[in-house]
C-alpha cells in the first residue's frame, strides 16, 4: 500500500506533462530557457497552502521561499540566500510575507512545551509573542488568540525584511514593495494587512543604511 502511494505520485506527474503539452507542445521548452518573476513569495511550509492556485499564478511568475511560520530570520543563511537572489538578480517588484490562520507553528510558540530541535525555531516565533503580548493575550479564544499572533508575526516579519540593506536597496533603486498577507484556510481568502514601515514601527531609523 505504502508503494503504492508512493508511485501515484509519478503517475500524476505524467498526466500532468500530457495535459500541459497538450495545451502548448512548447510549455516545458519555454520554461527550461529561464525564469522572471515579479513576486517573492516567503511562506509557511503547511502542506494545505496551494500557493499558485490561491494566487491564481502559474509557474514561472512567484519565487518562493518556505519555513515554518514564515519567519525572517537574519542568520538563516537559506532565506538571505533567496532574498538577495530575488531582489538583485531577478529584479523582483514585490516581496510577501504570508501566514495563515490556524498556524501549528504560531500555536506551538504560544504553548510552553519542549518539541525537540524546532524548539530553537520557535523561539524566534516566541519574540514576536513577546513583543506584541499585550494585543495576543486579550484574545477570547485560543484560535482567535493563535489568529492574532499569526498577524502580528507576519508584520514582525515585514519589519525583518525592512532591515535588511537588500530590501532597503530595492526600494531606493528598484520600488520594490514589501508587503505582509495573511491566508485563510477556513474560507481560502488572502488578507492584506497593509503593513506600513513608517507607520507601524517608530524605530525605523535604527536600521537605515546610507
Amino acid at each position: 500500500m505504502e508503494q503504492q502511494s508512493y508511485s501515484r505520485l509519478f503517475e500524476n506527474n505524467k498526466k500532468w506533462v500530457e495535459e500541459k503539452l497538450n495545451l502548448d507542445p512548447h510549455y516545458f521548452e519555454n520554461h527550461a530557457k529561464g525564469q522572471k518573476p515579479k513576486y517573492l513569495y516567503i511562506g509557511c511550509s503547511d502542506s494545505r497552502l496551494p500557493v499558485n492556485e490561491m494566487t491564481g499564478t502559474s509557474a514561472g511568475e512567484l519565487f518562493i521561499h518556505r519555513n515554518v511560520a514564515n519567519m525572517v530570520v537574519h542568520t538563516d543563511n537559506n532565506l538571505m540566500s533567496v532574498l538577495q537572489y530575488a531582489i538583485q538578480v531577478l529584479k523582483v517588484e514585490h516581496v510577501v510575507v504570508c501566514g495563515h490562520y490556524g498556524c501549528g507553528g504560531v500555536a506551538a510558540a504560544i504553548e510552553n512545551k519542549s518539541l525537540g530541535l524546532i524548539d530553537s525555531w520557535l523561539m524566534n516565533i516566541k519574540e514576536s509573542y513577546q513583543k506584541n503580548r499585550a494585543f495576543v493575550d486579550k484574545a477570547e479564544s485560543k484560535e482567535q488568540k493563535v489568529n492574532r499572533l499569526v498577524e502580528s508575526n507576519v508584520k514582525e516579519q515585514v519589519y525583518n525584511l525592512f532591515k535588511t540593506s537588500y530590501v532597503q536597496e530595492g526600494i531606493r533603486t528598484q520600488g520594490l514593495q514589501i508587503h505582509g498577507w495573511v491566508y485563510d484556510l477556513k474560507e481560502g481568502l488572502l488578507k492584506d494587512l497593509n503593513v506600513k514601515i513608517d507607520k507601524d514601527f517608530d524605530e525605523k531609523s535604527v536600521y537605515d543604511f546610507h
